[in-house]
């Protein structure tokens, strides 16, 4: 196999967009191509997700086209099977093209990226003003990263999914909420919970929003820094935000990393937190 091969191997990518630039970056050394890029569409707008030019800027990082004027297309209506364009000025579909005037000859090869259900996410590509003879291990390039990418999303959205699912805001009456918070947080999931908590207080229009420490299993100073930016960016929506849930090991690690707790409300449990705020737990 070769060593760079391996080297994509041993690395570790946070998200899919990390993956792919990766992805590019490697293949870029062994592929014979200008420009490598991976493009995500919705049928209707083509949008350069990560790309790699290495004289020639042909393609840039954001960038949209309407999806039907693009090579893209032509490889997604090939099918699962690669597009391999030697000369796009006399390939039939892609000599009408603007794309094509505007690059005035060149080659193209592109394969699609699919999830696992079968829908298309985009294609992963490669383009050159320059007419390009490809050889099969090349085209074996392209579909084995095809192939991976397809894994790299499905991890991507299923660790998005646990993300979402370990920090599932609950609404209990008009007003009021719980966030339960379990598990290991690291810096990527403090964020997540962040931005799930803020979007979904406004969403129920929360007067206050209750977060549940109890399934924490430890709090450093990513946690601590988390819950004072939750804390601060909740006020100034106007949700009143109540901890609950703080064990004493918890209390103590607080103290270890200077995080600054003082005024911000916090109850032992959730039955004290509901009652600070005006509700009454009662057996039948």
């Amino acid at each position: 196999m070769d060593e760079r091969m391996l080297d994509l191997k041993s690395r570790s990518f946070q998200n899919f967009e990390e993956a792919a630039e990766s992805i590019l970056h490697m293949m870029s050394k062994i592929v014979a191509m200008n420009t490598l890029f991976i493009a995500k569409n919705d049928n209707n707008t083509n949008r350069i997700v990560k790309a790699v030019n290495l004289k020639e800027s042909l393609v840039n990082e954001g960038e949209e086209l309407p999806f039907k004027e693009t090579f893209c297309k032509l490889s997604v209506d090939h099918g699962r099977e690669i597009l391999v364009i030697e000369d796009i000025n006399e390939f039939e579909q892609s000599q009408s093209l603007q794309v094509t005037a505007d690059l005035g000859g060149g080659s193209f090869i592109g394969i699609p990226i699919y999830y696992e259900n079968g829908d298309n996410y985009g294609t992963i590509c490669g383009l050159d003003t320059s007419n390009v003879t490809f050889s099969p291990q090349q085209i074996e390039i392209f579909e084995t990263m095809s192939s991976i990418l397809t894994y790299v999303l499905e991890l991507d959205k299923a660790n998005q999914h646990i993300h979402t699912l370990t920090a599932p805001l609950v609404p209990i009456t008009r007003g009021v909420a719980i966030l339960p918070i379990i598990g290991d947080i690291s810096a990527k999931r403090a964020e997540s919970i962040i931005q799930i908590a803020l979007a979904k207080s406004q969403d129920y229009d929360l007067d206050y929003l209750i977060v549940d420490l109890s399934g924490v299993t430890q709090i450093n100073a990513t946690v601590s820094g988390a819950l004072l930016k939750l804390v601060k960016i909740l006020e100034i929506i106007g949700v009143k935000p109540i901890l609950t849930g703080f064990q004493p090991h918890m209390a103590m690690s607080a103290l270890q990393v200077h995080a600054d707790l003082k005024d911000i409300a916090i109850e032992s449990n959730l039955e004290r937190a509901l009652h600070r705020i005006g509700f009454v737990l009662s057996r039948e």
